[in-house]
């Protein structure tokens, strides 16, 4: 029987290698035209005289009631010149991530054909956390002073938790956790599956759409906090079947399993070694094994309302 077992996990491996070799085909041969600026030079860069004419080419970095001495200021501050110098030394042109946002671009435009390959900005964003990467229809604004890496002394301040999202290789992602409003439908109800679904179909996404990244760049764990999740996804699973929490709408179970924070509360001692979103990391494996098993678009599978997910998955989790 575990032989059997073995070749049937085998071949459906084996037809996944195959259907990813088309795709990767496919989306290879798409043409993208991509265009990269670089506000982040053009700004630290140029004179207070220049000022007027980025304005005029960039009036959304310029909002509308401030003096000109709010930019000006921001010439002059030692503190944001040794950021964007930093930030010069980390990426002096786009090598780092230019073939990357290409075939990026490429995967997009192959699951989606209308979408327009945006024009992309760099920019320094004074580490906002907030505004890293955005995908904004026609445009793609990427923060470079928040990809400098985990360990640069400007992120000393922050939580260690929080430190993994200011490594390079989280650019992608990023970028298309923005690219993913709009296209995943919210959840029907406010229960901790629907939350985990939601995530877990973001989280499918970049499977999609970054093939190449490892499963701790897409969900931003390190690969010991992925091997916890694996060694762990029954317990897990156990814990949440045993309490009755999967339709439970307590805005507490989202703090608890789904948002970020340093790790997972299931009032145990196992919590300090979790990391946090686990539910996040569920959702994306009962996804994961929905779409392994249920032969449905990209594009439907979003629209699906999270129990039609759950219930037609036939998730079991891995001992």
């Amino acid at each position: 029987m575990k032989k059997y077992l073995l070749l049937a996990v085998f071949a459906v491996s084996l037809a996944s290698c195959k259907k990813e070799d088309k795709v990767t085909e496919a989306a290879e041969a798409i043409p993208v035209k991509m265009e990269i600026e670089r506000f982040d030079k053009l700004f630290y860069e140029s004179k207070p005289e220049e000022l007027p004419q980025l304005k005029n080419k960039y009036p959304f970095f310029f909002p509308a009631g401030n003096a000109d001495t709010v930019w000006t200021n921001k010439l002059s501050n030692p503190l944001l010149r040794e950021l964007y110098g930093e930030v010069k030394k980390k990426y002096p042109n786009n090598s780092a991530f230019e073939d990357d946002l290409e075939q990026l671009f490429k995967r997009i435009k192959f699951y989606y054909p209308e979408t327009q390959t945006p024009k992309v900005i760099t920019l320094i964003s004074e580490v906002d956390t907030d505004a890293k990467a955005i995908y904004a229809d026609s445009l793609a604004l990427i923060s470079l002073d928040t990809y400098l890496g985990k360990d640069h002394r400007y992120y000393e301040g922050f939580p260690k938790y929080m430190r993994q999202g200011f490594e390079p290789s989280q650019m992608f992602p990023d970028l298309v956790s923005s690219f993913s409003q709009g296209k995943i439908a919210p959840p029907t109800d406010r229960s901790l599956l629907g939350q985990m679904i939601y995530f877990g179909k973001e989280l499918y996404m970049k499977d999609m759409l970054l093939p190449d990244a490892t499963d701790g760049v897409k969900i931003e764990y390190t690969d010991e906090q992925i091997q916890w999740c694996k060694e762990n996804e029954s317990e897990i699973w156990k814990y949440f079947i045993n309490n009755k929490i999967l339709y439970d709408t307590d805005v507490k179970l989202m703090q608890r399993f789904v948002s970020v924070g340093p790790y997972s509360k299931f009032y145990l001692e196992i919590d300090n070694e979790s990391p946090g979103r686990v539910g996040q990391w569920l959702g994306w494996q009962i996804v994961r094994s929905y779409m392994n098993n249920n032969d449905v678009s990209l594009q439907k599978m979003l629209a699906m309302d999270a129990k039609e997910i759950f219930d037609n998955s036939k998730y079991k989790p891995k001992k």
